[in-house]
């Protein structure tokens, strides 16, 4: 089916009406990424080298059940049942975790991961940070990794964006990726999520230092995507606009401009160029090549909003953070979107919010956080609210685990956030002004996996 030539626009619609489950077939799909580092200097891991990214990689697939691929005579991923640990521009490792039924299955995923991850890189003497932005490393620091993908990129992110770079190399973020009943419910689900990022940004916010000192931001990587490319970025006001849809999004998708191509796992560079014209036959890197759904789809993954529409919706709004991060990020959303009372609550605390009032509060949550003004009061009344209303949808499932407790339990540290007012990157400023004298240094050990 990949291979298949695309012909006609309602291709690309139906690809991604094809992601249409029921709800008994739901899933929930988490990803997180972390900054890998050498436990004697805290300089960021390289590629090469002892500690290094291939060492690592290379121990966990002789470790554990984990299969290398390769790019060019190089590890650049590893494959396992179901789910993936893949490898961001400066470093930064990603698990791509498996489609769970339950969140109490993605506990243990990401519990199994970090253990796994923790027990060959030790011995070397590296280990790994989850925050939003590298806290000490400046662009000078990093290094590139070595897949084609990221070398386009690179060349092309400064033409397009001043932080392009640093979104590259720099950060680091938690994402989970939830299902849809067909066409009404992804529209109402991108909605409502769409308007909901700048809670999560302001809950999850964890990037408030750059190159050692604070930056004047709680949350400087979603910050970062203000100003990284335009094109392919943001809160999408069409989304809220009479007839969106599968077709709409497709629209959207065939205006954000190409990067590459891949041809029998070579990249072929096309950035700047139309898909539009490579559905005519006229793509300059291609010329009368029409393209495929695995085209399409490689395509689909190159656009960056808030939310962004796969076979699935993919929520992009948070921090990387700690383990308990990781497992709360599914547990909101799915408390919220995944039980259609809970989804209509919701949506009525926000759905006269105006774009400009939306825009606002995206501008407002990275550098504010639960301090940001609604239409209706602060970030954290709202967000007592939410989570209210997720905490319920996840009783609702009553979906237990072994000691007896429901889902909501992941709740636990988004509800400790918000009743203090002070976001993960307001602790870590208090210390750093309180008894980490100034520096950031002590997170490399305090908040290490």
């Amino acid at each position: 089916m990949a291979n298949i030539p695309i012909e006609h626009e309602n291709q690309l619609v139906e690809f991604l009406e094809a992601g249409s489950k029921p709800a008994e077939k739901w899933r929930i799909g988490t990803e997180y990424e972390k900054f890998g580092f050498r436990l004697d200097d805290l300089s960021p891991l390289c590629y090469d080298g002892r500690p290094g990214i291939a060492a690592i990689f290379r121990a966990l697939s002789d470790t554990f059940d984990w299969k290398p691929v390769e790019e060019q005579g190089k590890i650049i991923a590893l494959l396992g049942d179901k789910r993936a640990i893949s490898l961001e521009p400066g470093g930064q490792l990603e698990l791509a975790g498996a489609a769970l039924t339950n969140l109490h299955q993605t506990h243990a995923e990401v519990d199994t991961h970090l253990k796994q991850l923790k027990s060959v890189a030790e011995p070397m003497g590296a280990a790994f940070l989850g925050m939003g932005f590298t806290p000490l490393w400046r662009r000078a620091d990093m290094s590139w990794m070595p897949k084609e993908r990221y070398r386009i990129m690179r060349k092309h992110m400064p033409h397009v964006g001043a932080l392009g770079i640093d979104m590259m190399q720099r950060t680091a973020t938690i994402q989970v990726s939830l299902d849809f009943q067909d066409e009404g419910d992804m529209v109402r689900k991108f909605r409502l999520s769409l308007a909901l990022q700048p809670i999560v940004t302001a809950l999850f916010a964890n990037s408030p230092f750059s190159e050692g000192k604070p930056n004047g931001y709680l949350s400087y990587r979603s910050h970062i995507w203000e100003d990284t490319d335009p094109a392919r970025c943001g809160m999408l006001p069409f989304v809220f606009e009479p007839g969106m849809g599968f077709e709409r999004y497709v629209q959207y998708a065939l205006d954000i401009p190409m990067y590459f191509v891949d041809r029998a796992g070579k990249l072929i560079d096309t950035t700047g160029q139309s898909f539009r014209h490579f559905l005519a036959g006229r793509l300059p890197a291609l010329p009368g090549e029409l393209p495929t759904l695995a085209d399409w789809k490689l395509h689909l993954t190159t656009a960056f909003p808030e939310v962004r529409l796969k076979q699935v919706l993919e929520m992009r709004g948070a921090d990387a953070g700690s383990g308990k991060d990781v497992c709360a990020l599914p547990a909101l959303w799915v408390g919220l979107l995944y039980d259609k009372e809970c989804l209509d609550a919701a949506w009525n605390l926000v759905r006269h919010w105006t774009v400009e009032e939306r825009q606002q509060l995206r501008i407002d949550a990275p550098r504010i956080g639960l301090k940001a003004k609604t239409p209706s009061g602060t970030l954290r009344e709202l967000a007592k609210e939410v989570l209210a209303i997720a905490e319920s949808g996840l009783q609702k499932r009553a979906l237990l685990n072994r000691s007896g407790d429901a889902e909501n339990i992941y709740l636990g540290n988004l509800w400790e956030t918000v009743r203090s007012g002070k976001t993960p990157a307001e602790r870590k400023l208090a210390r750093f002004h309180g008894d980490w004298h100034n520096s950031v240094r002590p997170i490399f050990s305090e908040f290490a996996w």
